[in-house]
């Protein structure tokens, strides 16, 4: 299993994350969604996360991402959902006449990876026996 770490910490912190475009509308096409993919890719290189996996459907965006926990999910969600919204609303203007904010404020976020929970809880659960 590949750990990454920083001055402090040994991880290996990996999410699933979605998040729709304001009232699902299905702007995500006509260049939008390799533009998207283009920011997606810079904000997580700046934040020395890894794009495992994307994406981009016309009304959702499906991301793979491994982030270190000390910087954390929501941090980097918001960086993501923020950059690319100002940026693809400058470079597509009619974007800005469809939605009043491209982005919704809600996302899903799951953690992934690493041994199945029933196994872990096994693991803890033993030991004291050990």
């Amino acid at each position: 299993m590949g750990y990454k770490s920083n001055h402090n910490v040994v991880y290996s912190c990996k999410y699933y994350v979605v998040w729709c475009p304001k009232y699902r509308r299905r702007v995500l096409v006509g260049g939008v969604d390799e533009r998207l993919k283009d920011i997606i890719h810079q904000v997580a290189q700046e934040h020395d996360a890894e794009v495992i996996e994307m994406e981009v459907m016309p009304d959702h965006v499906h991301l793979l991402i491994e982030v270190d926990p000390q910087y954390g999910i929501h941090k980097l969600v918001k960086q993501l959902k923020g950059r690319s919204s100002r940026l693809l609303r400058q470079e597509f203007p009619w974007l800005t006449s469809r939605l009043p904010s491209l982005w919704t404020n809600s996302y899903f976020v799951s953690t992934v990876g690493g041994a199945p929970l029933a196994v872990i809880k096994q693991y803890i659960e033993n030991q004291k026996s050990v």
